[in-house]
């Protein structure tokens, strides 16, 4: 292919990918739920919050009192063989602590906690929440309104992102904008179970349904367990709902740069099938779409276009999610250097294995 094709070729492809992710944006602002607080309904079903919790000791003085100040029938916290002390921090805190079972063969550790739970429950409604996500007041009852309006068998809500330092913003943010400006809100009504997505710090499920599918049984070896739960749920006739927790839920996932490159990494081969393949020409193609138009000269045509999209693709999908700080509006000027910033996170990967809180597992 001579020079000239390939170049126009890269524009046409690199506008295209812009092109459907603004649309897909456009749509999601269009069709998803914000949750804003409300009472608890007078009559309802009995519900359980139930958090896995493996060395969280450093969240839940933050996050545990506002979980038990719901209203909730129960709330449950599973001890996953923490060794820095959360079972007792939780038990301060007013918790009822349940000491997790030993990891048996075959199973991750996120699916084993959460399968303990929900064998424990008593709640007609059950909602796994992560041990880093903050209950605002009037969450539950938003939480509850919202899986009663939409009518679904499985809901999951994506809290508002809390960054605090600046190694936060670089990649955490990225969680939003892949759950955002990929998948339209309309296609979840599609029947195929692969048009579904999740995010497993809250996911909302009627017990019934929940024992009836088996459970995190579904997902035992599964390191993106939530995304696979919810395409698994929907193969066997669930019908999947997202929402938007704006002000009413929140979560800072990760405290610094590392750690987020330690927890991506860990479920980034799994996004992309575990494929070397896949994820060698995603990382390629990120390059290429977010990097390089700032590497080339600005008279070249095309790339002024490319390079605005890229700074306000961040910008736009922090509008949405309710971060409107002028520090959350300038992360897109961070998407130059994003897919640089990316490859520790690939090279992880691509390990055949992969470590978190203390366990190995196979990629």
């Amino acid at each position: 292919m001579r020079r000239p094709d390939l170049a126009r070729a890269y524009r046409l492809t690199a506008a295209g990918f812009f092109g459907y992710k603004a649309l897909t944006l456009l749509v999601n602002a269009l069709t998803y739920p914000r949750l804003r607080p409300r009472s608890l309904a007078p009559e309802r079903p009995r519900v359980s919050l139930l958090v896995p919790a493996r060395n969280e000791a450093h969240n839940l003085p933050h996050t545990l009192p506002g979980l038990l100040a719901q209203g909730a029938d129960e709330v449950l916290v599973l001890d996953d063989g923490s060794t820095d002390g959360t079972a007792g921090v939780a038990r301060a805190l007013g918790a009822q602590v349940l000491t997790g079972a030993p990891l048996p063969p075959g199973w991750h550790g996120k699916p084993w906690a959460c399968q303990q739970l929900g064998e424990a429950a008593t709640g007609e409604v059950l909602i796994f929440t992560d041990a880093d996500v903050e209950w605002h007041p009037g969450a539950l009852g938003a939480v509850l309104h919202e899986f009663a309006r939409s009518g679904t068998d499985f809901l999951s809500v994506y809290p508002r992102q809390r960054n605090v330092t600046f190694g936060e913003r670089l990649l955490t943010p990225l969680v939003d904008t892949v759950l955002l400006t990929f998948l339209p809100h309309p296609l979840l009504r599609f029947p195929h179970h692969a048009a579904a997505a999740a995010n497993g710090q809250l996911i909302v499920l009627r017990r019934e349904t929940y024992r009836r599918v088996g459970g995190h049984a579904l997902v035992r070896s599964e390191l993106l367990e939530d995304v696979a739960f919810a395409s698994r749920v929907k193969a066997r006739g669930g019908r999947l709902g997202l929402a938007l927790g704006r002000g009413v839920l929140e979560v800072r996932m990760y405290r610094s740069y590392p750690d987020s490159v330690g927890g991506f990494g860990k479920n980034v081969g799994s996004f992309h099938g575990r494929s070397r393949a896949l994820l060698a020409a995603s990382l390629g193609w990120h390059l290429a779409a977010y990097t390089l138009p700032w590497l080339l000269p600005g008279h070249v045509r095309g790339v002024w276009p490319l390079r605005l999209a890229g700074l306000a693709e961040r910008t736009s999908v922090n509008l949405l999610t309710g971060r409107r700080r002028p520090a959350d509006l300038a992360e897109g000027l961070l998407a130059p250097v994003t897919p640089l910033l990316a490859l520790p996170v690939y090279r992880r990967a691509m390990r055949r294995k992969v470590a978190w809180k203390g366990r190995e597992y196979e990629q």
